[in-house]
This record gives structure tokens, sequence and C-alpha cells, in this order.
């Protein structure tokens, strides 16, 4: 029978885990790559980044920021615009948007 080697959890330094947040914080870092390139596994930095924005909460966005608006000027809302063709024939309608539940009814009767 093989014996069973008890396999061991590798450690990393401080200085190692600050260098490679430093490298995965610069615009345009892929994690991935980065530890790759140090031979780490990329969930693992993962964790370091999730484990360091907990450690330092002053660096997270506020849930909710107030921006003010200019007020946006309104415009007046458009007609309903309806072309209808059969065959040789055409009509075109041209029907108030206030009045728009009018519209759909006549539409319904006409279309039945």
């Amino acid at each position: 029978m093989n014996e069973a080697r008890k396999k061991t959890r590798r450690r990393y330094g401080a200085e190692l885990n600050q260098q490679i947040l430093a490298q995965c914080a610069e615009p345009g870092a892929s994690v991935a790559s980065i530890a790759l390139s140090h031979g780490i596994n990329a969930n693992v930095v993962h964790k370091w980044r999730r484990q360091a924005c907990g450690a330092l909460p002053a660096l997270q966005a506020p849930a909710f920021v107030p921006v003010s608006l200019p007020p946006a000027a309104c415009a007046p809302a458009p007609d309903i615009c309806i072309e209808l063709r059969r065959g040789a024939t055409s009509a075109s309608l041209t029907w108030p948007l206030t009045a728009a539940e009018q519209c759909a009814v006549w539409m319904r009767e006409l279309l039945k």
C-alpha cells in the first residue's frame, strides 16, 4: 500500500502578498496572469483581494452618492401615426397621444 502524504498548505509572506496586490491594483491588470507569473492559483489572489477590501473599509465606496441634475425640458408628446395599406389603397391617420385608449379601441374594431 502507498502511504498517503499529508498535504500542507503553502504559505506566502506578507511582502509577496503586498507586491501581488499592488500589481493587481494597476489599471488593466489581469489577476489570473499575475497569479500565474508568481506560480499561485488565481483563487488565492482573489481571496487576498477580498480580505484586503474587508480590512480597509475606508476604501469602499458609499452605497449612495447624491447627484444633482439640471431640470429636463419636457417636450410635447408626439401624436400616434398609423399607416394602413391594403393592395393599392393606403390610408394615413394621426391620433393624439392623449386619446391613446380610444385609438386602441378603434384599431381593435378595425382588425376584427
